[in-house]
């Protein structure tokens, strides 16, 4: 499943990150700390390595 914005794209490569042990699972926050918890590293992967071209920088609220 792709990312549908660029902060969740950005999220999921924070969390990925987090998951891989190059940053510090402290460091994170908000969905990114969800992200970390909920999610195993290939659905990380798959969200962060989206394309950021031609996606919204926020998905818009309905």
């Amino acid at each position: 499943m792709p990312a549908k914005s660029k902060a969740q794209q950005k999220a999921a490569g924070a969390a990925l990150a987090a998951k891989r042990g190059d940053m510090k699972k402290s460091e994170l926050k908000g969905a990114s700390r969800e992200m970390a918890k909920s999610m195993t590293e290939s659905e990380l992967e798959e969200l962060a390595e989206t394309k950021r071209k031609n996606l919204p920088e926020r998905k818009a609220a309905k």
